[in-house]
């Protein structure tokens, strides 16, 4: 059986020393070994940025796609090998930017894949402009005045979408973050798991120490029922999404590969592709 050891790779991580997505990466092998997979079972999907990189430094199938494509991409890694657990993932610029349509409509389609984002609220890999998850009144290299635009609520956003599995957490609570990664993926259908993950080279406003006196951890509030989405949706406008822990989950509506009319329950992987004479000789014939 394997240990999150053997989700470790040779490839050593060039991100910045400090970067919660170093946590990132260690709750995703912990998760991943924890509910029992192989590196073989896993595929890990991202798109650009400084956490795009994640997908080469675990050892499972990997692929670093393009900016804001990690969601197509591991819809169609899942939808050809549905025996494959699959793992999208990138920054909240990547998934709630140039990203944001492909994010919305994997959570209304509600494949059965996992989606982590790490939110550090500034385009970290660009040297450090605002985001949609950048506060008003954020001063950056793009707005030296400060935003004045809002800043976008995500997990609202996936709610609203008909969401089934919204999570939150900090790349510093190593034990929750990997308790809702492997939540998220025996979950049948999308989770969305959106994570704090500080970046310490640009952004000087949401530190560790700010997230630490701002968040409020939902395992602590007690009588919050996170089967209730309009309880979800309501906690998370009283408290401008500053909440960790599981939002909101629906274990009642199906996932998309068990809604399709005749979608073989073998992975397109692993079915012959080979075509028989005749099947060959009728295609042929039609162009005739």
């Amino acid at each position: 059986m394997a240990t999150f050891k053997d989700f470790r790779n040779k490839v050593k991580p060039n991100w910045c020393p400090g970067c919660g997505d170093f946590s990132v990466q260690a709750a995703i092998q912990r998760a991943a070994a924890n509910v029992g997979l192989e590196p073989e079972n896993l595929a890990v999907i991202s798109g650009i940025g400084c956490s795009g990189r994640i997908s080469g430094y675990i050892n499972a199938y990997g692929l670093h796609g393009i900016h804001g494509r990690a969601l197509p991409i591991a819809q169609g890694v899942k939808l050809a090998n549905r025996d494959l657990t699959v793992i999208a993932s990138g920054g909240d610029g990547d998934g709630f930017a140039i990203g944001m349509g492909h994010t919305v409509h994997a959570i209304r389609r509600n494949i059965n894949i996992t989606y982590i984002v790490m939110d550090n609220q500034i385009y970290g890999l660009t040297k450090g402009q605002t985001s949609p998850r950048s506060g008003e009144g954020f001063k950056t290299k793009s707005t030296p005045e400060g935003s004045i635009e809002s800043t976008l609520s995500p997990l609202e956003v996936a709610i609203a979408a008909g969401a089934t599995f919204v999570a939150q957490s900090f790349s510093s609570d190593l034990k929750q973050l990997t308790s809702l990664i492997e939540q998220g993926i025996q979950h049948e259908g999308f989770s969305l798991i959106n994570v704090f993950s500080p970046c310490v080279t640009f952004n000087k406003v949401n530190t560790y120490d700010w997230f630490k006196e701002n968040i409020i951890n939902l395992d602590t509030v007690e009588g919050y029922d996170p089967t209730n989405r309009l309880a979800a949706m309501t906690k998370l406008m009283e408290t401008g999404s500053m909440i960790t822990g599981l939002i909101y989950q629906n274990k009642e509506k199906k996932s998309y590969e068990n809604l399709v009319h005749g979608f073989s329950q073998e992975p397109l992987a692993h079915q012959s592709l080979a075509l028989s004479q005749a099947d060959f000789d009728n295609l042929v014939a039609e162009f005739r």
